[in-house]
């Protein structure tokens, strides 16, 4: 028997709206820091502010895709797309990752052009100035964006606020290197620090792929198993003997998991199905999981019967023991004992 569940609390037009303004806010201080630094380059000629800059272009083209990204992800279900749209923060997070590391590339080749082709910086103290107030601009930018993405799950504005902080690393790196150039007047120092910012910023965009690819897969969650997990083994009443096979993937910020739950053989249907909803009901709560459940009831064949709590079962076969405390290397696997013999 299978028993499909699903919550209402799938969003709220407030949570919309938050999640599209954050995104919007991160378009407009983008832009504005964008165009600070281009005038810090033209002041300096350092070819460390001209990387900092090619990474705010960055910044303002993903963010204004993540804001398309935002508001078609909030779209409802229909009848092309069953599963909701989320899938797009995904494709958001992967375009960004791409563009961070397609930035570095840029970074290099511009250092690369600069060390064979001599430096040259000048206007140092306004160059670093103008920097400055930029990369603590990103870093109030990037913590904000960070925290509402987890608080509204988010990957969108969580990819978007961790690019916005690496811009704030790259700021930080570059202040470095102006501050080298200024203290020895080795100007070398500018491109070289340009190279190992882009380094990091490579790096940075390759794991961002990497992460947002595997949500494109229907990658498995460890994470949203794990507190899965935590919540079944607080929340699970006499009756469910054990829950495994759990599939669970992540779709924005809807989850959709399944999940098979033996149950007394002896038990009707109707018995079962509103046990699975009364579980339903607490995972919900207790878990605060957004989503789609689909559980699959299956008899516990009495080869379960040393860790069923039911007191009035008829058919045990052998003394109830203990409960074994659920993780997750059981419940994503079959429970053989479960089976047929």
């Amino acid at each position: 028997m299978t028993v499909v569940t699903t919550n209402d609390h799938i969003d709220t037009g407030a949570d919309v709206r938050f999640r599209i303004r954050a995104g919007i806010l991160s378009v407009v201080v983008s832009t504005v820091l964008l165009g600070a630094k281009f005038v810090a380059y033209r002041l300096t000629g350092s070819t460390a502010i001209l990387s900092d800059a090619l990474e705010s272009i960055v910044n303002v083209v993903a963010a204004t895709f993540a804001v398309f990204s935002l508001h078609l992800a909030a779209t409802p279900a229909d009848r092309n797309h069953p599963y909701g749209h989320g899938k797009i923060e995904f494709f958001s997070a992967t375009f960004e990752g791409g563009l961070i590391a397609f930035a570095a590339v840029l970074i290099i080749y511009q250092a690369i052009s600069a060390l064979v082709q001599g430096v040259e910086v000048r206007q140092l103290d306004v160059g670093l100035a103008i920097t400055a107030g930029a990369g603590l601009v990103n870093l109030l930018l990037g913590g904000f964006l960070v925290r509402t993405g987890r608080h509204h799950k988010s990957l969108t504005l969580v990819a978007d606020g961790k690019h916005v902080l690496s811009d704030f690393w790259t700021t930080v790196g570059v202040i470095i290197g102006l501050a080298l150039v200024w203290a020895t007047a080795i100007a070398y120092f500018d491109p070289l620090v340009a190279v190992i910012v882009a380094i990091n910023l490579g790096w940075t965009g390759i794991k961002l792929v990497r992460h947002a690819a595997g949500g494109l897969l229907d990658a498995e969650d460890e994470a949203l198993v794990a507190q899965l997990v935590s919540v079944l083994n607080d929340t699970v009443e006499p009756g469910v003997i054990r829950v495994h096979q759990v599939r669970a993937i992540r779709s924005g910020h809807f989850n959709y998991i399944e999940a098979h739950l033996v149950m007394p053989e002896f038990w009707t249907v109707e018995r079962a199905h509103d046990s699975a909803d009364a579980l339903e009901q607490r995972l919900l709560g207790a878990g605060q999981i957004d989503g789609a459940f689909v559980f699959h009831v299956d008899p516990c064949r009495r080869g379960l019967c040393d860790t069923c709590e039911i007191a009035d079962c008829p058919i045990r076969v052998a003394p109830f023991r203990r409960r074994v405390p659920l993780t997750v290397e059981d419940v994503v696997e079959p429970d053989v004992r479960a089976q047929p013999v």
